[in-house]
């Protein structure tokens, strides 16, 4: 797939991951990942450089995962 069509930045109204200059190949880190999640792929530096928010919301997911796989499994024998 091609992605190098030229459009002006202000009529640009599609996702951020479907630029040319989005990020030329390189690894997004985590509050790229989550910011380009809560906005739907629009903006990727919504949350900021700082990484603790980020790798709190990734904690915050595998807590929640976690607290329902021990909570199915403890009470799995009940029904």
């Amino acid at each position: 797939m091609r992605t190098d069509f030229d459009f002006p930045t202000k009529n640009l109204i599609g996702p951020v991951v479907f630029r040319p200059d989005f990020n030329d190949g390189q690894i997004i880190d985590v509050n790229q990942a989550w910011s380009l999640f809560f906005t739907a792929g629009q903006d990727d530096n919504v949350l900021g450089q700082q990484r603790e928010l980020g790798r709190f919301f990734t904690n915050t997911l595998i807590a929640i995962g976690t607290a329902g796989i021990l909570w199915g499994a403890s009470f799995a024998n009940f029904v």
